[in-house]
């Protein structure tokens, strides 16, 4: 079974999480605490929803064929 990070969509919505952060660290302080947390979260979002979904799917699936068998 593959883990998660062998999804290459999991590693892209990462990176995308980091440039997202590392861009964002700069900016100053009004902009940063307002703006700047709401893209964050989102940006973190992309990967935890993958993780969420990834995880949900073969789980239940493994329990599905489990009982099949």
């Amino acid at each position: 079974m593959h883990t998660l990070e062998d999804l290459d969509v999991y590693n892209l919505a990462q990176d995308f999480s980091d440039t997202v952060w590392f861009m964002l660290d700069k900016w100053d302080n009004f902009p940063k605490f307002g703006m700047g947390k709401q893209m964050t979260d989102s940006a973190d979002s992309i990967t935890s929803n993958i993780a969420e979904g990834y995880g949900r799917y073969f789980i239940k699936e493994n329990l599905k064929k489990q009982k099949k068998d």
